[in-house]
């Protein structure tokens, strides 16, 4: 991929005094890499597939080698931060939705860092949610924020990600969440016959097993079975393709069925954190469906719950239109670590 460079608003913690910095953004598909090269600069950004490199440690070597990095005629990186899709509880991080594993220690000598912070993804980017302007989100229902209240963050990719800011008297706090492994609730009796579907090959149905990418070609071998229709072998992408085409009436139920069940999640993450200033929506899939999610039954379904459907419905939801959102967040988290040291 062609290098890019993204010009962010500055981070409160600014200071690159120390150099350049490297920052990265992993999920189970692929490794972004990007070089913070003075506050809130970003640039060099290259996307990697990770099936392309047997270790994080390669891929992140081969993006240092590119001809584009040297293009930017910084030289001597000394820190660095890593968003990854994976809980990060010690020094081992073993990905949950690819082979990768590594020790973050062990990481930074090999590529020489004096500083090398390495986060949950959606922690990195949760922190870069109150950094949004209004062209970087969507707004899909009504609702509106209220000033200093928590925000939600749920995203559909590879996985399903889940955290949220919690605001104090310091500033905001990022939750060091995995609620994409809650138990997968259905609201209705197509859901049932949905996770029915799934309890054949899995004994424990996450949300994220049907609100993800491989989620979605698992809905639509439910749906198929449901209605006694022939199921295609169709990955995700392909099945998103045709139902915004129009060209297949399953598929288009599918990303239907697929909206609604994280409509479901989005509303029990905004009663759960009392998220009055609102419910961001991330990862890799829903931006892609641009205006079918606005149509879709995700907002009704979001404020779908009885005694609380009022105070859902002044809750406001946003898609984050943003093309790399995470570098923000975790650029604030290795200036916060830099400035403690």
């Amino acid at each position: 991929m062609t290098a890019q460079s993204l010009q962010t608003p500055p981070i409160q913690t600014t200071a690159t005094a120390s150099g350049p910095r490297l920052l990265a953004d992993i999920g189970g598909t692929n490794a972004r890499f990007a070089l913070e090269t003075a506050a809130g600069k970003i640039e060099a950004i290259e996307v990697l597939a990770c099936a392309a490199y047997p270790t994080l440690a390669a891929a992140l070597v081969a993006y240092l080698a590119m001809p584009a990095v040297a293009a930017t005629g910084v030289a001597g990186i000394r820190h660095g931060a890593i968003a990854i899709a994976n809980p990060v509880t010690g020094d081992m991080v073993r990905m949950t939705n690819h082979h990768w594993e590594f020790s973050i220690e062990a990481l930074r000598r090999e590529v020489n860092f004096e500083t090398l912070v390495v986060v949950n993804d959606f922690t990195a980017l949760a922190r870069s949610l109150p950094q949004l302007s209004s062209e970087q989100k969507h707004q899909v229902g009504g609702g509106v924020a209220i000033d200093g209240a928590p925000l939600g963050l749920v995203g559909a990719g590879t996985g399903l990600g889940v955290s949220g800011l919690i605001p104090g008297k310091d500033g905001w706090t990022a939750l060091l969440s995995e609620g994409g492994h809650v138990t997968f609730a259905p609201a209705n009796a197509l859901e049932v016959s949905i996770l029915q579907y799934a309890w054949k090959e899995f004994e424990h149905v996450s949300a994220e097993r049907l609100i993800s990418g491989v989620g979605i070609e698992l809905i639509y071998r439910a749906l198929a079975h449901h209605t006694d229709m022939p199921a295609e072998p169709l990955a995700a992408a392909e099945i998103s393709r045709r139902a915004l085409a129009g060209e297949c009436t399953l598929c288009d139920e599918t990303i239907e069925a697929f909206c609604c069940m994280l409509g479901t999640i989005a509303g029990n993450l905004a009663i759960t954190l009392g998220a009055q200033g609102g419910i961001y929506i991330g990862g890799g899939i829903v931006p892609k469906l641009g205006a079918r999610f606005d149509r879709s039954g995700f907002r009704a379904r979001f404020e779908a719950k009885g005694r609380f459907s009022n105070y859902l419905a002044q809750v406001p939801t946003w898609v984050i239109t943003a093309e790399y959102p995470a570098f923000v967040g975790v650029s604030a988290i290795l200036a916060e670590k830099l400035a403690a040291a």
